[in-house]
């Protein structure tokens, strides 16, 4: 019984000692953790990936292997449908590595990558607006590029996204009997040359529409009472001041 404790626990020092040897990984050469890097991207766990990166990174910040690990990040990501990650691993390039002619791919897969981040165009306006601001700069930058008609067919989309987006907002200022902030979201419509009567609003998938609606309403609408939202408490300050005027004019 004492023989076989032993053995258990002989053992188990052995795993976490093999683990914990794995963890304190250091002082490697750059071939080394470029390998790694590699082997955990063919199998799938980015998460060690990322880390080998890293060590990569900071034990040799000047290794001619970082620009090709770094875009192997970075499409590894963008495979992985993770765009953040993505971006961030672009940005790096860009900053870095990337020379006058590399520049232009590694510039035009960032927009990708913030593009394809918008599965679902009405929850982020904000990252709507930095794709668009992105894409516009890449075609002013290159204008005859490869990937010209890519971006611009994005840039286009996002474009019917964010009018798509303000007229929503617009619908829920009706909703609250807010004309003036239902008009101001509708003249923010962009591009006049898009011939708006012409534009099919994107359908919302019946999954989400249960729970999120299609833009204009909600099967749940007739639950919530009918009442003065918190958000236009201001009519009963209007209120008040009419009934001021009435009684001095009394």
């Amino acid at each position: 019984m004492i023989k076989k404790t032993i053995a258990t626990l002989f053992t188990l020092l052995l795993l976490l000692g093999g683990c914990t040897k794995e963890l304190d990984e250091y002082n490697k050469p750059a071939a080394y953790w470029y390998e790694k890097m590699v082997a955990a991207v063919s199998d799938g766990n980015l998460d060690k990936a990322d880390n080998y990166y890293s060590s990569l990174q900071s034990e040799h910040i000047g290794s001619l292997l970082l620009p090709e690990a770094t875009m192997i990040m970075a499409i590894s990501h963008l495979q992985a449908e993770e765009y953040l990650l993505a971006e961030h691993f672009l940005t790096e390039y860009i900053k870095r590595y990337a020379t006058p002619a590399e520049r232009e791919y590694a510039e035009y897969m960032k927009v990708k990558a913030k593009y394809m981040a918008l599965p679902n165009p009405r929850r982020d306006q904000g990252l709507i607006n930095e794709a668009i601001t992105e894409g516009e700069t890449f075609m002013r930058r290159y204008p005859r590029s490869t990937y010209a008609p890519v971006v611009d067919t994005m840039v286009t989309r996002l474009y019917l996204a964010e009018a798509a987006l303000n007229e929503s907002i617009a619908e829920l200022y009706d909703r609250l009997d807010k004309p003036k902030g239902a008009t101001f979201y509708r003249e923010k419509k962009p591009q006049p040359w898009i011939d708006w009567n012409e534009v099919d609003p994107a359908q919302t998938a019946w999954y989400r529409s249960i729970f999120e609606g299609d833009g204009h309403g909600s099967w749940y609408a007739f639950i919530i009472p009918d009442t003065q939202s918190v958000v236009s408490r201001h009519r009963y300050d209007d209120a008040a001041d009419e009934n001021r005027t009435d009684m001095k004019e009394e």
